[in-house]
C-alpha cells in the first residue's frame, strides 16, 4: 500500500506542476497579446497617418485608407500567430511521463494485490485447514491458555 500512496503523491505533484506550467504559459501568452495590442495601437496610429499621407499623393484618400487598414490587419494576424505558437508541451513532457509511470505502477500493484487475494481465496476453498497459518493457530492457542488460566483462578 505504501507504493500506492507514494504513486498517488507523485501523481498529485505532477498534476500540480503541469497546471502551474500551463498557467505560466497562459500568463506569458496573455502578456504578449497585451503587448501586441499596445504596440499595434501605437504603431497603427503613426503608421496609418504617415502611410495615408504618403499614399494620398498617388491615389485617392479612400484607397489610401483601405491600403493602410489592410497592412494593419496583416500585422495583427502575424502577432496573433506568434502568440498561438507558444506551447507548454515541451516544458511538461518529463512531468507527464513521470505521472504516467506512477499510474502504471499503481495499476500493476492493484492487479498484483487482486491476484494474491484471488489466490488466497482459492487456496482457502481448496484446503480450509491448510490455509490457517501458524500465526493464527498460535494466537488461538494463546487465547485458550489465557482463558483456561483465568477460569482456574476464578474457580479456586
Amino acid at each position: 500500500m505504501s507504493r500506492i500512496s507514494r504513486n498517488l503523491s507523485i501523481i498529485l505533484r505532477a498534476e500540480r506542476l503541469i497546471a502551474q506550467r500551463q498557467v505560466a504559459v497562459a500568463a506569458k501568452r496573455t502578456g504578449i497579446y497585451g503587448a501586441a495590442g499596445l504596440a499595434i495601437g501605437l504603431a497603427v496610429v503613426m503608421l496609418n497617418v504617415a502611410g495615408f499621407f504618403w499614399l494620398s499623393e498617388s491615389v485617392s484618400n479612400a484607397v489610401a485608407a483601405l491600403i493602410m487598414a489592410g497592412v494593419d490587419l496583416v500585422v495583427a494576424l502575424l502577432l496573433a500567430l506568434f502568440a498561438n505558437s507558444m506551447s507548454s508541451q515541451t516544458d511538461i513532457s518529463a512531468v507527464v511521463e513521470l505521472r504516467d509511470l506512477a499510474l502504471q505502477d499503481i495499476e500493476t500493484e492493484i492487479k498484483d494485490n487482486l491476484a494474491e487475494a484471488r489466490d488466497a481465496v482459492t487456496g482457502f476453498r481448496r484446503d480450509p485447514l491448510g490455509a490457517v497459518t501458524p500465526e493464527i493457530v498460535s494466537a488461538l492457542l494463546g487465547a485458550l491458555i489465557k482463558l483456561s488460566k483465568s477460569r482456574k483462578k476464578s474457580g479456586d
